[in-house]
């Protein structure tokens, strides 16, 4: 009876390695996104209402998910609010990865560290997109995975997930940022594990008085908010912009390819790790859940 959920795992590690190449700077330019027509679509804002007094400072961290999202992030958050946004995501990573202290056994340079990045930028939001890697693919984990051992995996995740929130409210001094922890959508290998890491985030951000993202719930069926599906009905606002109901003959979209069921990028996964570069409607309901929640608490 394990060997369908080893084979899930062993896949999982796969296309975390094949996205996740360390020495790829989060800074390198993205390819531009191929345009479904010549005219251009001016999007809705992702929450209605008043735009924020000032422009918020948005940083954004995370694993490959944020990796493949983190230019849409981007451009829906400087068109609905004007923000400044930095993005320094890195492929296969965890939330130990962004720690200060384990630069000799992490995927992310010291320069990188949240703690180390909050100084620099001052952002006013730090989001945080973690899958929450339970393979051991990184070695700042020790080898801990949720395989082995659920009740070391997730001691140790809520330990790591504290010690982050400490670091970046350090480093934010008397301007402390607001940490927006981003739900994650339905894990059909180990649908417990995601509940529980979800559930994790939602506990450091009400101990914390920082944020949730519900994003996990856009990219999920409204029959079950932890039921995997490639496919999902099509919004209002996917069948008013060309390109992002996949299949409007059925009135429905595509959110993963048929090879991956884990990340939303329709393009083939590259072994060298960069933001999606086709119009992926699972990385735009993320990206619009995530600038809601950004909005809402910037006015």
């Amino acid at each position: 009876m394990r060997k369908p959920w080893v084979v899930g795992v062993l896949l999982a590690g796969v296309l975390l390695g094949g996205c996740g190449d360390p020495a790829s700077a989060p800074e390198e330019p993205a390819p531009a996104a191929p345009s479904a027509s010549a005219t251009t679509h001016q999007r809705s804002p992702a929450s209605p209402g008043p735009e924020p007094k000032r422009a918020p400072t948005v940083l954004y961290l995370g694993d490959s998910l944020a990796m493949e999202g983190q230019e849409v992030l981007g451009e829906e958050l400087r068109r609905d609010l004007k923000a400044k946004y930095t993005g320094a995501p890195y492929s296969g990573t965890t939330l130990c990865d962004y720690l200060e202290g384990t630069a000799d056994r992490s995927l992310v340079p010291a320069a990188d560290k949240a703690a180390a990045l909050v100084r620099r930028l001052r952002p006013d939001f730090v989001v945080l997109q973690f899958w929450g890697n339970s393979w051991g693919y990184t070695p700042c984990m020790d080898g801990i995975t949720y395989g082995r051992s659920p009740a070391r995996y997730f001691t140790r995740y809520d330990a790591d997930a504290r010690r982050l929130t400490e670091q970046i409210a350090a480093a934010g001094s008397g301007g402390r940022p607001r940490i927006v922890w981003v739900s994650q959508g339905p894990d059909p290998i180990t649908p417990e594990r995601i509940r529980r890491v979800n559930a994790l985030y939602e506990k450091r951000a009400a101990v914390s008085g920082d944020l949730v993202a519900d994003a996990g719930k856009a990219v999920s069926p409204a029959t079950g908010r932890y039921t995997w599906a490639q496919y999902l009905p099509c919004t209002a606002y996917e069948r008013s912009h060309p390109g992002f109901c996949t299949q409007s003959g059925r009135d429905r979209t595509t959110l993963h390819r048929d090879d991956d069921y884990l990340h939303f990028c329709l393009a083939p996964t590259t072994s060298k790790p960069k933001p999606c570069p086709v119009r992926s409607p699972g990385i735009l309901r993320i990206a619009r859940e995530i600038t809601k929640t950004v909005r809402q608490a910037a006015r």
